[in-house]
């Protein structure tokens, strides 16, 4: 007999004013794994983590842990016998209560008779030198972790975290972050993280659910939902695109990089051809307008820049094709600003190009 998700979330549904904010949500999250809800503001996510939390009651759905119904139709198991820990954004240390006793509060016999777990576990995110210290003396990012630590104290079955990382500096974030995602594996814990960073969910989710109008648009591993997306807003939600719109005619649809496969799509149909700024590739065009670069499994585009700029790590160069006047971006590593109005060709390969129906 398999053993049951840690986590099991089905057909999960929350109605406010006659409104779906939460619409037929399903999911599971196994022992030791982090699953991401991710989406814009507004989207339901953080309601869907409030009612697997028991903090809000879903309208129809079945929430599980272990195998164990806590909440359906007809039963709803109060949040603290749920084996479910929170963590959210402002940490809420306890201001009167020590590092110690605000790890201890969910414990049985409190910081005395638990010393040794609590300090195990602030050893384990470098804050044992901290346990007698209180709030008010510590950074922020101390008192995130010391607020993960109070979450996993009991040993919850589940830790829900809403946007956990947000209210630290960016300098910070990598390091706490990696630090966190250590500790939940070692603790075999079931992660549900709700948050509105891409990057976030790219580094922590072994699996991303990424929702839109309080449905799961799409779910699976960080790598799938990047390279093979649903749709164009999927792609879109994790880098920046370039898109040529075109119609169809005889399964193909022209562009300035030349004839497109699309199969299935009826004659007449609109699609976008979208690309991501780091799949165009830069060539100087140094006779004029030609010959064209052949680039294996790849086509190019003439195209002139309209402005170049350095970000940093990267530059960001944007054009405009010859053909049709189309406005695109490439980014390039390291320094490279050509003066607007460069020739320059583009060029792409087909096989890191997406076709959507037109939105």
């Amino acid at each position: 007999m398999s053993t049951p998700p840690r986590l099991e979330v089905q057909n999960l549904t929350r109605r406010f004013a006659g409104r779906a904010v939460v619409d037929d949500v399903s999911f599971a999250v196994p022992a030791g794994q982090v699953a991401c809800l991710l989406g814009p503001s507004g989207c339901g996510k953080s309601t869907t983590l409030r009612i697997v939390a028991g903090v809000d009651t879903q309208d129809e759905g079945r929430i599980t842990v272990d195998g164990r119904t806590v909440s359906d139709d007809g039963l709803r198991i109060p949040p603290e016998q749920r084996a479910i820990g929170l963590m959210f954004q402002d940490f809420a240390l306890f201001p009167h209560l020590s590092v110690a006793e605000n790890v201890a509060f969910g414990l049985k016999g409190g910081a005395g008779a638990n010393r040794r777990r609590v300090a195990e576990l602030l050893d384990r995110v470098q804050m044992g030198s901290h346990i007698d210290s209180y709030p008010h003396e510590l950074s922020g990012g101390e008192s995130q972790r010391v607020a993960l630590v109070r979450a996993l104290a009991p040993r919850p079955r589940v830790l829900m975290m809403d946007e956990p990382f947000s209210g630290l500096d960016e300098r910070l974030r990598d390091g706490i972050r990696d630090e966190t995602l250590a500790l939940l594996k070692d603790e075999g814990t079931a992660v549900l993280l709700v948050t509105h960073e891409p990057h976030e969910a790219m580094r922590m989710a072994d699996q991303i659910l990424l929702m839109r109008d309080g449905r799961i648009v799409q779910q699976g591993a960080p790598y799938n939902l990047y390279n093979a997306p649903a749709d164009r807003k999927v792609a879109g939600f994790f880098s920046d695109l370039n898109v040529l719109s075109g119609r169809v005619k005889g399964a193909l649809t022209h562009t300035p990089f030349g004839e497109f496969l699309t199969p299935g799509v009826p004659d007449g149909s609109e699609v976008e051809i979208v690309i991501r700024p780091q799949h165009l590739k830069i060539d100087f065009d140094r006779n004029g307008q030609g010959p064209a670069p052949t680039p294996e499994n790849g086509t190019a585009a003439h195209a002139r820049v309209t402005r170049a700029r350095y970000l940093g790590r990267e530059s960001l160069v944007e054009f405009v094709t010859d053909e049709d006047a189309i406005a695109l971006t490439a980014t390039v590593p390291g320094v490279f600003l050509p003066p607007p109005g460069t020739p320059m060709w583009l060029m792409l390969r087909r096989d890191r190009v997406f076709v959507f129906p037109k939105l």
